[in-house]
């Protein structure tokens, strides 16, 4: 087996399991937390906490960018399944046409938002690269996937868009017009995963320098937005909705 098939297959598994990743990185994130007050006490808390708000800003702009994508493409394309590799046909244009992976990139533009939250340098580095180490093969099964279905189209594709720094004046506007259904009823969960986390993390960071376990009022009405919208778009997502809200019409 050479490089490159090695490679494939190790991405072919890593997609299986790419919803754990967070995990493999917490055991350093937890001993990284014992020093996340350094900007504070260099800085000061009013500079800590316009750094916190840059961060929630990343994460978002993240899932904004997750968004984006989804809201063009097809069924069966750019979901959110770990079972296989599915795509029934090859999504070029949307933000497709400026990056061949830009739900990956949404992906790590969120991961960076919540990498910066830790607030310590030697975590930075490893965070972003057993990311880039574990997404890089990803990309490369995906790819791999998409030469053998789409052959000289997804050649000719790739040969033109970058894998994961985007080219925004390739952009070409889909011929489909944007589903906020689509968005709704797959990113959902997005949007309570990231108000979740940064929640714990800084109740975390204050126990750690407080020793008491407390949250402040605007922390508590971030993360309860976050679960009413997580829990009202979970019902309509089962139920199927009603009118505007209806998603089992897409």
């Amino acid at each position: 087996m050479d490089i490159k098939e090695r490679l494939e297959k190790q991405g072919s598994t890593l997609f299986k399991l790419r919803s754990y990743f967070p995990f493999l990185i917490l055991p350093i994130l937890v001993i990284a937390l014992q020093d996340s007050a350094l900007i504070e006490q260099a800085f000061g808390e009013t500079v800590e906490r316009l750094f916190n708000y840059f961060c929630i800003a990343v994460a978002f702009s993240g899932l904004f960018t997750r968004c984006l994508t989804v809201g063009y493409v097809a069924d069966n394309t750019s979901g959110r399944g770990t079972k296989k590799q599915e795509a029934t046909t090859l999504n070029t244009t949307g933000m497709y046409s400026i990056v061949r992976h830009p739900l990956y990139l949404g992906n790590f533009i969120v991961f960076a938002g919540m990498t910066l939250f830790i607030k310590v340098w030697w975590y930075y580095v490893i965070a972003f690269l057993a990311f880039w180490l574990y997404y890089e093969r990803i990309m490369i099964a995906e790819e791999g996937y998409l030469r053998q279905k789409f052959g000289e189209l997804f050649a000719h594709w790739a040969e033109k868009t970058p894998a994961f720094i985007p080219n925004v004046k390739a952009w070409e506007t889909p011929s489909q017009k944007f589903s906020y259904k689509m968005v709704l009823r797959r990113e959902y969960s997005g949007i309570f995963a990231i108000t979740t986390y940064f929640t714990i993390l800084h109740v975390a960071q204050e126990f750690i320098a407080t020793g008491k376990m407390q949250l402040q009022l605007e922390w508590a009405i971030f993360f309860i937005i976050g679960f009413v919208l997580y829990i009202t778009l979970m019902i309509l997502k089962k139920t199927g909705g009603t009118g505007i809200y209806k998603f089992t019409d897409l």
